[in-house]
Order: structure tokens, then sequence, then C-alpha cells
């Protein structure tokens, strides 16, 4: 059947997930993504292992027996460089995805996991903690960049209908990457005294994967035409993602958005903070970055154990709680794939926010309860398995989603890099002070995480709103009305809309 008949009139074509598309998602979402969520959790099993072997090299170097204190110190850092290390990667994004484009960064991302790897294989062999203590801040940097790029390749690469549904594949991978540091931790798998070294090591094979098989995708169409000015392979490459050769619709979009953005160039960081056009988008991921993170879901994952053993679960059944955990983890992020175009972004949110709320409160009246009363343990592990199902549906996934289409093209990497940062630092947070945290309010930490959730979720309810289905273009005419800035044409004209209520620009479009 011919292309056009099989398809009807290409104003009408809904994306397709192509074999191209879906295999860049794949090898994207598993070289980079896959190693954020495993270096997340990757130390959190073997964490008895790790911090014997830091006592034993302090014994052997100085002769005395660490204290408790300076153990809790340097366990915190080993921690919370991983984050620290996230935050200084999200902080070149901007330049590296504008001067080597999307897939180029990721290209030389691997990198920043390649090495570190092999600093942590070797560090036992080398009788150096500080060496871990490096690593986790490169391998870090290359999460930081990661956790950016890949996000707004796969935007960049999707057609619009798609786009929710492939923007949740990294959180995905990101799930994998958590459930596989879970089982390979498993004390009879690698989480041991003689294998926790080479567990640490293994994040260097999805980079290495990466590295070799996605130089056979194309870049992002976008980024070649908008940026580059090069129409001819951004026209090869929509015609190798879409699958059909009529392209011209989508190429149009493109130099539409190309023209409207010309007068502004390739935004900063400091002309997105003073554009006024742009100010609720920038302050929409500004806040959802930071509920995401401070909302306690990676204080879940680092601390997994401890919260498990005050939980009262038996020591040996920890890690198999554990593994649970991340199971149901990837089971309701894989849901949330075939959700998000039918729900919706914000419905997502708010759902996941709210749930996570009252987890949090119910699991603080629980762990307070649970010396008096037998039952609370089983409730307080309902409630971390609750936090993640709701933590998984909307938190995690969605803000990376709708940073992608909440800014054009000149304005996304600096968008990013601003959202990157806010997330980083917020994860970086609660790694080092949760132990404290723990240590002096008990089971009052997690009223804090719950405040973050509720304040999260009115601030959504209240100002962010659906850009399912929406072009690049349609998104910032919706926050047009709240940053009280109009939409002109240079010839002092309107945007009208077709009968499909779907903005179509034919002149530039300024904001004054």
């Amino acid at each position: 059947m011919a292309d056009s008949e099989e398809w009807g009139n290409p104003a009408e074509r809904r994306g397709r997930l192509t074999a191209v598309l879906a295999l860049a998602t794949l090898i994207s979402a598993f070289g980079s993504s896959f190693q954020y969520g495993y270096n997340v959790a990757v130390i959190n099993s073997p964490a008895q292992f790790m911090q014997h072997f830091y006592n034993v090299t302090f014994l052997e170097r100085y002769g005395a027996r660490m204290e408790d204190n300076l153990l809790t110190l340097l366990w915190s850092l080993s921690v919370s460089m991983y984050p620290l290390g996230g935050f200084f990667g999200s902080l070149v994004v901007a330049p590296l995805v504008n001067k080597l484009g999307r897939k180029g960064t990721l290209l030389f991302n691997n990198i920043f996991s390649i090495v570190p790897a092999l600093m942590m294989g070797v560090s036992e062999l080398a009788k150096s903690y500080e060496i871990i203590i490096v690593a986790r801040f490169i391998v870090g940097i290359c999460a930081g960049l990661s956790s950016n790029v890949v996000p707004m390749y796969l935007g960049e690469l999707s057609p619009k209908n798609l786009r929710g549904a492939i923007g949740i594949i990294p959180q995905l991978f990101i799930t994998i990457g958590i459930l596989s540091a879970q089982v390979l931790g498993i004390r009879n798998i690698l989480g041991n005294s003689a294998g926790w070294t080479l567990m640490l090591g293994l994040t260097g094979i999805p980079a290495l994967t990466e590295l070799l098989l996605l130089p056979f995708f194309p870049e992002s169409p976008r980024y070649m035409l908008i940026q580059r000015g090069d129409e001819r392979t951004a026209k090869t490459a929509l015609q190798r993602l879409r699958g059909w050769d009529d392209v011209t619709e989508e190429l149009s979009e493109m130099r539409l958005e190309d023209q409207s953005e010309k007068s502004e160039g390739h935004l900063s960081v400091l002309s997105l903070l003073s554009q006024r056009s742009l100010r609720w988008q920038l302050v929409s991921i500004i806040v959802l970055n930071m509920g995401q993170q401070l909302s306690g879901v990676n204080a879940i994952y680092y601390y997994a154990d401890s919260i498990y053993a005050t939980a009262g679960v038996a020591q040996n059944d920890i890690q198999y709680v554990t593994v649970g955990t991340g199971a149901v983890n990837v089971i309701m992020t894989i849901a949330a794939v075939f959700i998000v175009e039918a729900l919706g972004r914000r419905l997502l949110l708010l759902c996941g926010f709210g749930i996570c709320c009252g987890a949090c409160l119910i699991l603080t009246i629980a762990l307070y309860f649970q010396g008096s009363v037998t039952w609370m343990s089983y409730v307080s592990i309902t409630c971390v398995i609750v936090y993640i199902i709701g933590h998984a549906i909307g938190p995690s996934p969605i803000p990376y989603v709708v940073t992608t289409e909440m800014f054009r093209q000149s304005a996304r990497p600096a968008a990013f890099m601003v959202a990157g940062s806010v997330h980083w630092l917020s994860n970086f947070t609660v790694g080092l002070l949760f132990p404290f945290m723990e240590r002096s309010l008990g089971p009052y930490s997690f009223i804090i995480f719950s405040c973050v959730c509720l304040h999260t979720l009115i601030y959504i309810w209240l100002v962010v709103p659906e850009t399912k289905n929406k072009t690049f273009l349609e998104v910032c005419q919706m926050f047009t009305k709240r940053n009280k800035v109009g939409v002109k044409l240079v010839d002092g004209s309107v945007p009208v809309k077709d009968s499909k209520d779907s903005l179509q620009y034919t002149q530039k479009v300024t904001a004054f």
C-alpha cells in the first residue's frame, strides 16, 4: 500500500514507533540513564562491607580505629559525592549540547563512566577509600549530563503524540538500573566482601555499549536544522525516524520555530533568568525538580536497608524486600509509559505527589508506634512500597518530559542546565543530610518529605498546565497569558487557529 494511502494526509499523520526511533531510545537510555539508577543504589547493599574496608584501611594506615563520627562523615561523602558530581555535570549541559549536539554529548559523556568504573574496581587493591569518593564524584558528572541530555535528545527525536511515553523511557531505565544494583547486591551474588568492587566497576559496561552502537543512529533533527542550519541532514534523520519520505510538515514547523527564535539566539542561563516571557516555565521546572528530589525518594534508595531495619525487617530478609521494592518501581514506571498519553502529565504529577505525601505521613506514625505495636512494621513496609508507586507514576518521570516541552530550541539547553542543577543540588542535600536527620529526628524525618510533597502538589494544581500532544510552540502559547506578555507577529497580526485548533505561524513571533 502506498505511503499516502496508509497514513492519509500528511497533516493528519500520527507518529509511530519505528525501529530506528525505538533502538535509538533503548541504546541511549541503557547507555546513560541505566547508569544513573545503577549508581544510585549500587552502594546500598554492600555498605557494611565497604565501611569495613574503610575501617581496615584506616587502621592499617594510622594504627588506630576510625571514630564513628568520621566513618559516618566518610560514608555520607561516598553517597553524596555522586549527586554533587551530578550538579557539576548539569552545569556543562548547555555548552556541550550546543557545541557537540545531543548525541555527540552522550558519546563524549562515556568517559565519565568508564574512568571511574576502573577506579572503583581497583580501589580495594589500591587500599584507598579516597578513590571511591573521587570516582563517585566523576560518575556523578556522567549522571548529571545524561539525566539532562537523554530526555532532551529523545524529546527532540519523538513525534509529539509519542513524546510523553518516550520521555518516560529514561526514567524506566533508571529504575531498571536501581533494580539491577539491588539484585546484584544480594549477598549470594556480589553484595559481599569478595564481590563489591566488581559490582561498583560494572557501571562501565553500559557506557561501552553506548559508545559502540549510538554512532549508527541520527542526531536530533531539531539541533541539525535550527542550531546547525543543516536542513539536508535534518531531513534525512527525520525520514529515518518517522519511516516515511514526506516530512515536509515537521520540517516546516521546525523552520517556523527557527524563525521565531532568530532574534534571541542561544539563550544563556543568565538570559533565561531575565526573560519575562519564560518566567513561569522556569519557576515550574525549578519547583518540579526540587519537589522530585526533596520529597525523599533517594533517601529511600540510598538508605533502604537501614529504613527496613528500623521498620523491624529481619536482617537476612532486608535484601529481598529491597529488591521487591525495586521491582515495584520498575513495574509502575512501565505503567506510566502506557498511561501518560491517555491521562496526561498534570494528573500523574498530582496523583503521584498526593500518594507520596500520604505515604510519608502514615510512615511517620507507623515508625513512631512500631516499638509498642508489633504489626506496625508491616505498615511501614507498605508505606515505603506505596510511596515508590506514587513517585514512579508521576514525580520521578514527568519533570523530565515537561522540561523538554515547556521550552523552545534556543532556551532548552539553558533550561535543562537550570533544572539539572536544582535536581542534583536537592539530591545532594538529601544524600548528605538524611543520615543526620535520621539520627536526630528519627521517624519525624518523613514529615519534612510529606510537607515538600504537599507544597509541590499545590503549586502544580495552581500553575502547571497540561502539555500532552502539544507542539513546542503551542506550549509556549499556553504560558503567554500567565507570563503577562502578548504574542504578536512582525506585521502586527495575531496567530490564528486552523480547523484542528493548532496554532499556525506564518511570520516571525516575538514577545512584547
